[in-house]
């Protein structure tokens, strides 16, 4: 029999009344998860606070019915220190990060996530700094605290959704002891990038195999060595008829234990391809297409399959042109030495409908609905039906 927390390998958070099935992800308009969109256009200095709230409940199906508030707080600041201090082409990106802990996912239990601000626990940590140095107009180095999905493995279409696997999908995201270096814990890492052409991109970047202290989730944590290894990502972008197309593999180089128990192995790796493209662009209205397969090494990791897609509107309502509404399916296939060690189901598969309407400047409403067909894969857990209001504030103290 599984346990509904199966996903604490991701995020390595205790178990308890709020284990963390959070995969990862990417939320709308912002970085990777936040929900306030960081002006890129800012002047020198910028600090930026997002603040998002979400009640979500568990009506039918899953371990337990139940409601559960959880939240989101981003501090953003960004200053151009060629403006500030003369340093040609640099940047510095300071991100500050507390959620309350609280689980959704205890009660649908499910693996994918089905909200991307779930962390399973309380914190208050330092997520992200880095600077990034450009070198001439196409090519730029970045080091420090990153999270990858804010350049890998990332859609703005599929930003629109709440639930985890839109993001960086499912098959990445269960990878590592850890997880890879998303939200909420990330790693040192160096990125390097060069666009030789518009709408081009290759990028790639070395991260440390652990993000954080597993038995420490509430902290940040830089911990090298003892075995952890390296993450190695690499990722092609192309133009797509006005989208772009994404194709990345990683590895780590660290030993992993299989499935089935036998001896630790290195070779713990997967690839996905992604893309997007518009479909309808009439005026105001437009309709865009995504979609993304992914393969992870089956020997280590629960799920060695992934599959998703989905349609956003934006533009379609008279006189609310800024609202956005969609469509979106995950499905997460298990891999064979699992399903021999653990007796799991072929899949686990997400549906979610969401409209996002910004009621201000400021503030922005987000209903959403979600059916998990065997969460988990668990067998004994009876599909989830669960339905959430996401509210999202975001404001700028300091912008010139």
């Amino acid at each position: 029999m599984l346990t509904p927390a199966l996903a604490l390998a991701f995020s390595g958070a205790p178990a308890g009344d709020a284990p963390a099935p959070h995969a990862g992800g990417h939320a709308p308009h912002g970085h990777t998860h936040a929900g306030g969109e960081i002006d890129e256009d800012h002047g020198p200095i910028l600090l930026q606070l997002t603040y998002t709230g979400e009640v979500m409940g568990n009506v039918s199906g899953g371990v337990r019915k139940g409601a559960r508030y959880l939240d989101n707080l981003d501090i953003v600041f960004e200053a151009d220190l060629e403006k500030l201090a003369g340093w040609t082409g640099a940047q510095l990106h300071l991100y500050g990060l507390y959620n309350n802990g609280r689980s959704i996912g205890a009660l649908a239990g499910d693996t994918h996530g089905v909200s991307n601000i779930e962390t399973g626990v309380s914190a208050l940590r330092l997520y992200e700094a880095w600077i990034d140095q450009k070198i001439g107009e196409r090519v730029s180095v970045k080091a420090g605290l990153y999270d990858l999905n804010s350049e890998f493995d990332s859609l703005d279409a599929a930003g629109l959704f709440v639930s985890s696997p839109h993001g960086i999908g499912t098959d990445f995201a269960q990878s590592g002891r850890n997880g890879p270096s998303i939200f909420p814990s990330t790693s040192l890492a160096a990125r390097f990038q060069v666009e030789p052409a518009d709408g081009w991109a290759v990028r790639a970047a070395v991260l440390d195999g652990v993000p954080g202290d597993p038995d420490r989730p509430r902290r940040t944590a830089i911990k090298l060595g003892n075995g952890d290894g390296a993450l190695l990502v690499g990722e092609v972008q192309a133009p797509l008829k006005g989208g772009k197309l994404l194709l990345g593999h990683w590895q780590y180089t660290a030993s992993f234990e299989p499935n089935d128990g036998g001896a630790a192995a290195k070779g713990n790796s997967g690839t996905y391809l992604r893309g997007e493209m518009p479909i309808v662009v009439q005026g105001e209205r437009r309709a865009d297409l995504f979609a993304r397969v992914g393969t992870a090494k089956g020997r280590f990791n629960m799920f060695d399959g992934f599959a998703s897609g989905g349609i956003k509107f934006a533009g379609w309502i008279p006189g609310r042109e800024e609202d956005e509404f969609g469509l979106a399916v995950a499905a997460a296939f298990t891999s064979d030495s699992y399903r021999a060690a653990t007796g799991a189901s072929a899949s686990e598969i997400a549906i979610e409908a969401t409209y996002r309407a910004p009621l201000t400047s400021w503030l922005t409403l987000q209903p959403s609905l979600h059916y998990i067909r065997r969460p988990s894969a668990d067998p004994t857990i009876p599909d989830a039906l669960v339905i959430g209001l996401r509210a999202e504030t975001s404001f700028s103290p300091i912008g010139f």
